[in-house]
């Protein structure tokens, strides 16, 4: 095949069609044995806007089929994308055809990172992934990196699990590209907060029992006064990043008066095949999640939601129909 138009403007076309296997012939300029390449090629593609192509297909009597590739942009721009929860169904249009128009693609641990090859097709793909405790290249150092890439006129994609801008640094990158002058934009994700308890059928507010809830982040766990606070605003209480600190957690919610038969869910790798669900109460937390050995990514859910969770013992469970009520005797 041939692929026509300056190496500025077909780098992503040749990127792609060369990542797929074919075998290109790429023309930046009209040169001798221009014609005889555009006869024997199987296909012709136009990566640019400049007319001069089209002349030169209608001097040469092309009869070769042509197709019409978006040429890439010369201006540097980033992107944070929202991956959701993991399912790379859960993306949204946007994100796909962000990943579709990238030049590099910087991955976190979290998301959709099984398909991000298959949608964005011939771009480079950087792990910058974090662990808990393992931050194998610095916040600081990615976006110094998403920053050099933009400058040189690249498309920089940041994919991110989740939202960019629920309990992560996306505004951080936001920030550091705004400070160099760079154009970002921001395409929002499912936010696991709510996708990992509606993978395991708990919705975190119920008409009647919760009509609120609460994120927080488990990295650090919540004070004696948000404890407090927590209490008492009532509610659905959800935890991010919170496995490692969930002990102090549950007990400092117990202390600060939340009754130890809450029931509290356990979401393991939401929206995957390897997911799980735990069920207990808040009194015996600590003790089942080191039974079962529960490990991130999980989310934690704290509310009376939780008894409808698909893996609710049977013999506490209520019908939706009764549940409102049956929850409110229970608090009289």
């Amino acid at each position: 095949m041939a692929v026509l138009g300056s190496a500025s403007d077909a780098r992503r076309a040749l990127r792609r069609y060369r990542a797929g296997g074919a075998v290109v012939e790429h023309w930046a300029l009209p040169g001798p044995g221009l014609a005889e390449s555009l006869q024997r090629a199987s296909l012709v593609v136009i990566a640019t806007r400049d007319p001069l192509w089209d002349d030169v297909i209608a001097t040469t009597r092309c009869a070769t089929p042509v197709i019409r590739h978006a040429p890439a942009s010369s201006i540097g721009h980033i992107t944070l994308v929202g991956g959701g929860p993991g399912a790379p169904e859960l993306m949204t249009v946007a994100a796909r055809a962000a990943l579709g128009d990238a030049d590099v693609v910087f991955c976190d641990r979290l998301g959709p990172r099984s398909a991000v090859r298959e949608m964005a097709v011939g771009a480079e793909i950087v792990d910058v992934g974090k662990r808990p405790g393992h931050h194998a290249v610095p916040q600081e150092q990615i976006e110094r990196l998403m920053v050099e890439r933009a400058l040189r006129g690249e498309h920089v994609v940041r994919l991110k699990g989740g939202d960019p801008f629920v309990l992560g640094r996306g505004r951080e990158e936001v920030e550091a590209a705004l400070a160099e002058g760079i154009h970002v934009s921001v395409i929002p994700g499912v936010t696991s907060a709510i996708a990992a308890p509606s993978a395991a059928g708990i919705p975190v507010t119920y008409r009647g029992v919760s009509q609120l809830f609460t994120v927080l982040s488990g990295h650090t766990a919540p004070t004696e006064e948000q404890c407090r606070q927590l209490k008492a605003l009532g509610g659905t209480v959800v935890i991010l990043m919170g496995v490692g600190t969930v002990h102090r957690t549950a007990a400092a919610l117990v202390a600060a008066g939340m009754a130890g038969t809450t029931p509290v869910g356990i979401i393991e790798r939401a929206h995957t095949p390897e997911q799980r669900t735990t069920v207990c109460t808040l009194e015996d937390l600590s003790a089942n999640v080191a039974r079962v050995g529960c490990a991130s990514p999980a989310v934690i859910v704290i509310g009376d939601v939780v008894r409808l969770a698909h893996c609710w013992p049977p013999e506490f469970a209520t019908s939706a129909a009764t549940f409102a009520t049956d929850t409110a005797e229970r608090r009289s």
